[in-house]
This record gives structure tokens, sequence and C-alpha cells, in this order.
């Protein structure tokens, strides 16, 4: 293996931890927020970080990333802490809606890259980019009985999908893993930021 390889592999490694930490902090806020019990704040910490992913490598018939390195489990447990300790400071949903469109661009990238390196076209790796960003949420909201995002108007998946394009184009261009990881996630989390602050949407069935 190759240095470029190794320091590739390292920054997806390092890309999904963050991602991990910020998905996990998220969903443990929606649980404390629901009076849950701290196994109920670990199992909503659990299912939005590592969810998404799991099921992508299931998919792409990849080793499952958090079964071989325990960093990813104490990254849940750190953010269910964290979430514990500051959960009942969020006076809205405001908050979560941020972290969560953090996680989300993250994730979209890391999602897309990995399946890339995998050696798939760009339009699986972009497909994957939205499962590892969106699957994860729709788990957690499903549990904690709320609405899920990622089935209403309000721009979501979209955004996921959107960024992992930007990455997939971006490296197809030779752009480098740096400079194609701030587009991806800049595309992602502009539009679901600008559906956060402006409320925008896609258009509904009539």
């Amino acid at each position: 293996m190759n240095l470029d390889a190794i320091n590739l592999g390292f920054a997806l490694g390092l890309l999904d931890q963050i991602g991990v930490l910020v998905f996990a902090v998220s969903g443990g806020i929606v649980a404390v927020r629901a009076k849950m019990d701290p196994l109920g704040v670990l199992v909503l910490s659990f299912l939005p970080a590592l969810g998404g992913g799991t099921l992508r490598d299931l998919i792409l018939d990849a080793p499952v990333f958090w079964l071989s390195d325990s960093r990813y489990l104490l990254m849940v447990m750190f953010g269910a802490i964290l979430a514990w300790i500051f959960g009942t400071r969020v006076e809205d949903f405001k908050p979560i809606r941020w972290a969560d469109a953090v996680g989300l661009a993250l994730f979209a990238v890391a999602g897309t890259a990995k399946a890339i390196g995998l050696g798939h076209s760009i339009t699986i790796a972009v497909i994957m980019g939205g499962v590892t960003a969106s699957a994860g949420g729709l788990l957690r909201d499903v549990v904690a009985g709320r609405e899920p995002m990622l089935l209403k108007q309000d721009i979501y998946a979209t955004a996921a999908l959107l960024g992992g394009l930007g990455y997939a184009l971006s490296d197809r261009a030779g752009l480098s893993f740096e400079l194609s990881t701030l587009i991806g996630f800049s595309l992602a989390f502009t539009l679901r930021a600008c559906a956060i602050r402006f409320g925008w949407s896609l258009p509904q069935a009539k």
C-alpha cells in the first residue's frame, strides 16, 4: 500500500469519526428531550451515528467500519455523554438541526468517497453518500416517534446527494481529496442550511 492510499484512508477515517460524534450528539439530545433513560440516550446516539454507515457497508459488501475500530463506539459514548449533560439546556430543536446538517454533510462526502475508493461508479457512490448521511437519521426519528425529516418536503436527503455529487465530480476532475471534500461538504451543508434558515423545500404532489 502506497503513502497516498494510507493518507486517504486516514483522512476518510477522521471524516467518519467527526461525523459519528456530531450525529451521536444530535441523536442523544433528541433522546434527552424525550426524557429517555441513559440506555435510551445511548441507543439514539448510536442509530444516527453508525446506522447509515452500517447500511452502506452491508450494501457494498464491505467490512462494517465500526466492528474493527473501537474508536467509533467510543465516539458514540462520548456524544451520548455530551447530550446527557447539555441536552436539557437546548431550548428548541434548532441546535439539533444545525448539528444534524454538519453531520449530514460530513457523511455524504465520506460515504461517497468510500464507494469511489472501492471502485464503484459515480452514480452508485453518490447514492451511497445519501444512504450514509440519511439512513441513520431516519432510524433515529422513527425510534424517537418523530416525523422523519427524510420523508418531509424539507430538503434533507437532496442536500446529501448534492454534496456527494460535488465530491464525486471534483474527484473525477482530478482535484485533491481535501479540495473535493471541501466542495462536497460546502454544497451539502449550504443547501441544508438554506432549508433550515429560509424554509426551502421541495414541491409536494397535488
